[in-house]
């Protein structure tokens, strides 16, 4: 497949912008999802990362895509690959969203990208969001969203080695109801993270997939529980899928004045890498 990048291109520089108001019932459900326990009244500091499920895309259910995203043209350039994830990002925290504050986020187009990968061909689409709690900047964040082919087109290549385990390790078990909930409080359609016949038959995954932003949700918690600090910036890597046939851990060791933590299945390679400061 030929893709017309100039085309794409011309998306470079477009943006959006969209608000929402942080509530008690926001906080108390992303906690409950997972199994936090937090300060939810008016006032108090939002929990981090909740970001991921404020001022999403509201696209009616009719223009939705076979995959469950909005359709492709609006605001993201209509990338005619039919696979896409979130390839890495990087998050410098300047504030705390504080619950009862409306919060705003502006998102730009950076930069479109293809080249020929192991994978076959790819497009890149690098988004920058601002975000800000009642006015105040609390958060940049850099994203890069890596477009692919159908699945079956992937070059072979040899399999990664296993994960090593860190100096802290947690196991999570991604039930059904937690990518679900997931889901939903992200507002997240991507039906690869709930529509195993989906997953399976036409994206060609063997079980459905945890989120990638959920994996680096954890990871931040287990960086900042370890560390009894919030970080000031964070960055994340998806470096192979996690599906839901089997446990996963979270794993983090020290490095210098930060944190190397990352994600693995049994005997499986890493899924997700993130390096976070304080």
């Amino acid at each position: 497949m030929q893709l017309d990048i100039d085309h794409l291109r011309g998306w470079i520089g477009r943006e959006e912008s969209a608000s929402e108001l942080m509530t008690p019932v926001l906080a108390q459900r992303f906690n409950a999802m997972l199994d936090r326990e937090g300060d939810t009244a008016p006032g108090a500091d939002a929990p981090r990362m909740v970001h991921y499920c404020l001022c999403q895309p509201a696209a009616p259910t009719a223009e939705l895509g076979e995959d469950g995203h909005p359709s492709r043209g609006g605001f993201l350039p209509p990338v005619p690959l039919p696979r896409r994830m979130r390839a890495g990002s990087t998050m410098e925290f300047t504030g705390e969203i504080r619950i009862g504050e409306t919060v705003s986020r502006v998102s730009r187009i950076l930069d479109v990208s293809a080249k020929e990968g192991r994978s076959g061909l790819l497009c890149f689409v690098t988004l920058e969001d601002s975000y800000a709690s009642d006015g105040r900047p609390v958060l940049t964040e850099r994203t890069d969203i890596v477009y692919r082919g159908p699945a079956g087109e992937e070059k072979a290549k040899a399999a990664p080695p296993p994960a090593p385990a860190g100096a802290h390790v947690r196991t999570v078990t991604p039930t059904p109801p937690l990518l679900f909930r997931y889901s939903a409080v992200t507002f997240i359609g991507h039906r690869i993270h709930y529509d195993l016949p989906y997953a399976r038959e036409v994206e060609g995954y063997p079980g459905l997939i945890v989120h990638g932003p959920l994996q680096g949700t954890m990871l931040v918690h287990m960086a900042q529980d370890l560390r009894g600090a919030l970080p000031a910036r964070v960055t994340v890597r998806a470096m192979s899928p996690i599906f839901d046939t089997a446990d996963f851990t979270l794993n983090a060791t020290d490095d210098g004045e930060g944190m190397k933590l990352w994600t693995a299945s049994a005997n499986g390679p890493v899924g997700m890498e993130a390096r976070v400061q304080w």
